[in-house]
């Protein structure tokens, strides 16, 4: 249950009025209100935190002047505040038990996690796979860049909207004090990222200074920031090279059930492409190949050739496909949906096992074809 259905109307009604008089600059009225507030309601946490927040901002105002003390004047207040009404809409936006975010077609039973950002929401969600079905395990609030999400180039302050997947842990000894207990890097740019020519480095999760509690909404250069406390809680839950990180601007909490046509109407699709390569039906295969498509530093027309010859030369082909992981790839200008999945090939004279991507993009006649094929 969040913070917003465990209280009554009474406290977060209170709560609210003490953000709106933060927003208004009326700060001293605000420490007042939530001081009365967590006296009635010790629990609130986050009525505590901000409380603890507030007090920490106006440490060193003298006590008869907080009242005048001018929102306009002094940004951390006008942060704080922000950050007050981020929480609470992030606590009240908590999905049900049973919905599931609409990124996320199915999940290999080899992941036992999955970590997904709502980048406006400023809020970092935990889930867990039970035999492909995901519960959500914890969720909490989580900083992005200064400049919100979309990033596009290098220092343009924004956080990516992706597919990532984290890499390593860095601990908080190799950090200066500004990434707090330490990060656990993204692999941007991936694929998808390079393909639309998207350039910067270094997006990672990571914590806070141990002088501050959490940060604004937008604060970052482009990382999701967390307080340590929830960073560590994170960590313990992560596989390197394999837990999937999806940074979501578009966000959706929907049925399970609801994800089951697109889910099957995909698996067709994959199915299908899989039994023709294996059929050694080149034509009927290659159709499923978009015009722009490229992989490798092929082209279309470079890649069709090759697969043409080396089909030919087979006495038969072998494709097996396992730990099939599905997503609605966010924040693509189109509808595209990203398959990945350990791919088996065998054939009279080669075999090999590869991690595979493929990038399916919905084209103008409503058909489904491969814009990208990767192997990680």
């Amino acid at each position: 249950m969040s913070a917003a259905t465990a209280i009554d109307a009474g406290p977060e009604r209170q709560f609210n009025e003490a953000v709106e008089l933060l927003r208004a600059g009326r700060s001293g009225e605000a420490l007042s209100t939530l001081e009365s507030l967590t006296r009635r309601e010790p629990n609130f946490r986050l009525a505590q935190l901000i409380y603890g927040e507030l007090l920490a901002a106006l440490s060193g105002a003298d006590a008869g002047k907080l009242v005048a003390t001018s929102m306009s004047t002094d940004a951390r207040l006008r942060d704080l505040a922000e950050e007050a009404r981020v929480r609470l809409a992030g606590e009240k936006a908590v999905p049900m038990p049973g919905m599931v975010p609409n990124v996320v077609l199915q999940l290999s039973e080899g992941f036992e996690h999955a970590i997904v950002v709502d980048l406006p929401r400023a809020r970092l969600y935990l889930l867990e796979n039970n035999g492909g079905e995901l519960s959500l395990l914890r969720h909490h609030y989580a900083a992005i860049g200064r400049n919100g999400s979309g990033k596009q180039v290098t220092g343009d302050m924004r956080t990516p909207v992706g597919l990532y997947h984290i890499t390593h842990w860095i601990d908080d000894d190799k950090l200066p004090e500004l990434y707090g207990a330490g990060a656990l890097p993204l692999d941007y740019p991936n694929a998808w990222d390079r393909h639309l020519r998207r350039t910067g480095s270094g997006i990672w999760l990571h914590g806070v200074p141990r002088d501050t509690y959490s940060r604004p909404p937008r604060s970052s250069e482009g990382c999701v920031t967390m307080a340590n406390v929830d960073l560590e809680a994170l960590r313990t839950h992560v596989r390197f090279g394999g837990t999937p990180v999806i940074l979501s601007d578009k966000l959706e909490w929907v049925p399970a059930d609801a994800v089951t046509p697109v889910r099957e109407a995909f698996m067709r699709r994959v199915e299908d492409w899989r039994a023709k390569w294996s059929a050694r039906d080149t034509e009927a295969y290659l159709a499923y190949y978009a015009d722009d498509f490229s992989a490798d530093g092929m082209g279309r027309a470079a890649f069709a050739a090759h697969k043409r010859r080396v089909n030919a030369s087979k006495k038969f082909i072998d494709i097996r496909l396992s730990d099939m992981s599905l997503f609605r790839y966010p924040g693509a200008e189109q509808d595209v949906l990203l398959a990945e999945f350990t791919m088996e090939y065998s054939s009279d004279n080669y075999a090999v096992t590869t991690r595979k991507q493929q990038f399916w993009r919905r084209e103008a006649d409503g058909a489904w074809k491969i814009i990208r094929e990767i192997n990680r």
